[in-house]
């Protein structure tokens, strides 16, 4: 079955950077577009950076430019690095896909903070 399961969260302080990784396994990964969301507790889940198949990019406006998605079809995974980071960026951030229907995986924490 569809897994993605996301790693690298921490806790860094404001100006740093991080690389989150989501892995998966049980989909042909180089046909599907992957994603990027973060979601503050009480809030909304937001979209945050998408990769399509052929590697077209898309970012939200309040991360573009500090943070960078990538895509390893190879290795079957994606990255995000995040760098200037501000305590404004501290979330839950979820890897997801489409197949037919939504896959999310467990989510990874990310807390800005001095």
């Amino acid at each position: 079955q569809v897994q993605l399961v996301e790693s690298g969260g921490g806790l860094v302080q404001p100006g740093g950077s991080l690389r989150l990784s989501c892995a998966t396994s049980g989909f042909a990964f180089n046909k599907h577009g992957m994603s990027w969301y973060r979601q503050v507790r009480g809030k909304e889940r937001e979209l945050v950076a998408s990769i399509s198949s052929g590697g077209s990019l898309f970012y939200a406006d309040s991360v573009r430019g500090r943070f960078t998605i990538s895509r390893d079809d190879e290795k079957s995974a994606i990255y995000l690095y995040m760098n200037s980071l501000k305590s404004e960026d501290t979330a839950v951030y979820y890897c997801y896909t489409f197949i037919e229907k939504n896959y999310w995986g467990q989510g990874t924490q990310v807390t800005v903070s001095s």
